[in-house]
């Protein structure tokens, strides 16, 4: 799995308006629904499922990225979107500082290895200083998704 096989055309947010935490998971499932990615109907359990897991942990992982995931009932497949935020997100984030990238997915109830295979191949990708200079640099979303494709950012 890459995380261009996640974060296809359309799932993509070049800008976020958001600058806290939970605002910002919330602009990011809705930018699912309006895409057609997440059923309206998941919504309202989309949001809940993902505040619950930030109050057990942020999922701000440092190096300016999160991953904000979860398990939701209902999902028939992985459902991800890509986020970036010039001016920083206060994400909780165990370094404290900013976050201007986030890779929020979820993943169908009890998938337990889908969901952490997910987890890894993202982590993989953001954790390349070099991944992330390009991200910053892209100037849109066709650029962002260019820099996460296969041939560029295999995980």
């Amino acid at each position: 799995m890459t995380l261009a096989d996640l974060i296809q055309p359309g799932r993509v947010v070049a800008e976020m308006r958001s600058d806290e935490q939970i605002p910002a998971i919330i602009e990011l499932v809705d930018h699912l629904v309006t895409s057609g990615a997440l059923s309206a109907d998941l919504r309202e359990a989309a949001v809940d499922a993902l505040k619950n897991r930030e109050e057990q942990r942020s999922t701000g992982i440092g190096g300016g990225v999160a991953i904000p995931h979860c398990f939701l009932p209902g999902l028939e497949e992985v459902v991800a979107v890509f986020g970036r935020s010039s001016q920083g997100i206060d994400f909780c984030s165990v370094d404290h500082a900013p976050v201007h990238f986030v890779v929020l997915f979820m993943v169908p109830e009890a998938q337990h290895t889908l969901h952490l295979k997910t987890l890894a191949a993202i982590a993989k990708v953001l954790n390349s200083a070099d991944v992330r200079s390009r991200l910053s640099a892209a100037a849109d979303e066709t650029d962002l998704l260019e820099v996460l494709s296969p041939h560029n950012a295999a995980a």
